[in-house]
């Protein structure tokens, strides 16, 4: 029902096979758009999004240690380290 289809990166320009199982996959999950970047591009992509993302300290509800959290903690809810928030985690 699929076949291969070579498609041109949009970032480098460098052409990729966007795979029949890929394609399968994409149509099982629904997505109705195909890649637009090769796989180097797509990470690159999600590693420079990442860097991006400006970190805030605060004090854990849990332990009153220093949690440091990628959004800005406004008071209202409590604000939890990552050994705090596993051990609720697993708690749940």
């Amino acid at each position: 029902m699929y076949q291969d289809k070579t498609i041109a990166c949009k970032d480098c320009g460098k052409d990729f096979i966007f795979t029949a199982g890929e394609q399968e996959f994409y149509a099982e999950k629904g997505f109705e758009n195909e890649p637009t970047r090769c796989k180097e591009c797509r990470m690159a992509k999600k590693d420079s999004l990442r860097n991006k993302r400006q970190m805030h300290t605060a004090v854990c509800a849990g332990c009153g240690g220093e949690a440091v959290v990628p959004f800005e903690p406004k008071g209202d809810k409590p604000v939890y380290c990552s050994n705090c928030f596993s051990k609720m985690n697993e708690q749940a």
